[in-house]
């Protein structure tokens, strides 16, 4: 058979991939760089902060409350039953608020889960674009994550969400290792499954069956014996997994389960049958901001295979990414109520995707990339870097404040050593590895991801003050905690959930609703 090969104006020259990825010439350098990158890009986003509204204030103050009573069956924000989602990832951050706090402050011990999951979520991606692709392909759906405009914030904040992420990726690596291994493959095809359920109930476990039974129909690559065998081992490893907590939750108290089964009532995953309105291209309009680059790079992927070059469409390296996206941005816009924080999980194949043609990538589309890139950056830097001087010598101007959508004016941001020292030393970093870089396709991706972190930093720490006194509710709560009564309870209308967390914390303040049905003996209320 005769292999199809491109005119010369159609693609670029072939690349070696092993030339041009860590496994190259100076691999120790190289391998130690990108780990430091990943590392430095997860450090920065356990700043020192109250928490934040809404998710990072939710999750955190179910884990205030797993850490002071141990139970973790049974999860409770500010003194009431959750069950809003699963109980890991609270549990995760309870485990560390208690090992680390002293001497950590209780949030900032808590937000540590939040670095061990995204270590999963990059590993994860990382391994199962390894198993598809060879191991010199291994480092590009990390970069693609990093620089991905999605997991800009979101990807910091302690919510279930990243659960599920963290769960959509290890399922992934074990389809991916199935081809080769299928019982370790099962076995991680299992944890992913029972990783997801436990963080937000039946999406994950959706996407992920839903994508094992469609591969077959689409690719004989999974039409084999093998396949089943690895389907027969996840189930058997995620049904235990998954089925512990609902048990002991149905033991503690029946009524919690039923109100739970009911949360998890399968019309919440598919808005049309419970006859509410939804928006079915919520997702769809949002991902091209959301997903960038992994979304266009995808696109070239799609274009360059379906061209029939490399392997063409029927490669699993296509294939299985491909579907399970297909699977979760179809299940998201059926959902009654998407967020956008919930299209994080999204992100995870699209950068498999996206990573196969990155070094076929026409000369311009990648010189294009890279020059908006540091084109962006740069002039975004100058501009947090002035702003911040500016307020700083004067206060925050007029125009400043309009632009932040702020009401004070004269703000002066606080000197921190720290902060300091970490964003001049993120920023000549930038400059060093941006200026003289050898210019390939790849290295366009890196220097994205690169920029990404610096602009994450810079937010991170000379303008965290600000960011912390406009989203924190501790000077709110403390304020309050002098005009609470001596004794007796406290009734609330309208407060949302992480406002009852932070209340709790800050304020040691735990209301009773009036939709819940409580609180009409209180003399005191409380009104959002």
């Amino acid at each position: 058979m005769r292999t199809m090969r491109p005119p010369r104006s159609a693609t670029p020259e072939p690349v070696d991939p092993e030339s041009v990825s860590p496994s190259g010439p100076r691999r120790a350098a190289k391998q130690a760089a990108l780990v430091l990158l990943c590392l430095l890009w997860i450090a920065v986003g356990r700043p020192r902060h109250d928490p934040w509204k809404n998710d990072d204030a939710t999750t955190f103050g179910v884990a205030f409350g797993m850490a002071r009573t141990g139970d973790v069956v049974v999860p409770h924000l500010a003194g009431e039953p959750w069950l809003e989602a699963g109980p890991l990832v609270p549990a995760i951050a309870s485990v560390t608020m208690r090992t680390f706090s002293p001497p950590l402050a209780p949030h900032n011990a808590a937000r540590l889960a939040v670095g061990l999951l995204l270590v999963v979520i990059l590993a994860g991606s990382s391994l199962a674009c390894r198993e598809l692709n060879g191991r010199a392909f291994r480092w590009i759906p990390v970069l693609i994550l990093v620089g991905s405009i999605g997991f800009w914030e979101r990807a910091h904040v302690l919510s279930a969400e990243l659960g599920l992420t963290a769960g959509l990726a290890i399922g992934l690596y074990g389809l991916a290792l199935a081809l080769r291994r299928p019982v370790p493959g099962g076995i991680a095809l299992g944890l992913g499954i029972a990783i997801g359920f436990l963080s937000r109930g039946y999406a994950v476990p959706l996407w992920l069956l839903a994508t094992a039974a469609i591969l077959p129909l689409v690719s004989a690559t999974w039409r084999t014996k093998a396949h089943l065998a690895t389907l027969g081992i996840a189930i058997a490893i995620a049904l235990p997994l998954s089925a512990a907590w609902p048990i002991a939750l149905a033991q503690r108290s029946p009524d919690l389960h039923a109100a739970w089964t009911a949360a998890e009532n399968w019309r919440e995953y598919f808005a049309p049958a419970a006859g509410s309105g939804f928006d079915p291209i919520y997702v769809v309009k949002n991902l091209p901001w959301f997903a960038w680059p992994a979304l266009p790079l995808a696109f070239w992927t799609l274009w360059i295979r379906g061209r029939g070059f490399n392997g063409g469409l029927r490669d699993a390296g296509v294939v299985l990414p491909g579907v399970l996206a297909l699977v979760v941005l179809v299940s998201l816009s059926l959902e009654r109520e998407p967020k956008l924080i919930g299209v994080m999980p999204l992100l995870v194949p699209l950068a498999l995707v996206g990573a196969l043609e990155v070094d076929s990538l026409k000369r311009g589309l990648s010189g294009a990339l890279d020059w908006f890139g540091m084109l962006t950056f740069g002039l975004a830097a100058m501009l947090v870097w002035g702003l911040w001087i500016d307020s700083y010598l004067h206060g925050m101007s007029l125009s400043a404040a309009r632009m932040f959508r702020d009401s004070e004016i004269g703000f002066r941001p606080s000197f921190k050593l720290w902060a300091m020292l970490a964003a001049l030393g993120m920023t000549l970093l930038w400059i060093a590895m941006v200026r003289p870089a050898r210019r390939s396709n790849r290295r366009a991706v890196l220097n994205w991801a690169i920029g990404m972190v610096l602009l994450w930093t810079l937010v991170s720490t000379i303008w965290l003050p600000y960011l912390d006194s406009r989203r924190s509710y501790r000077v709110v709560a403390e304020a309050l905690r002098t005009h609470l009564p001596a004794d007796g309870c406290v009734a609330s209308r309208n407060l949302g959930g992480a406002q009852r967390a932070l209340f709790a914390y800050f304020a040691q303040l735990e209301t009773m609703r009036e939709e819940a049905g409580r609180g009409t003996d209180c003399t005191h209320l409380l009104v959002q």
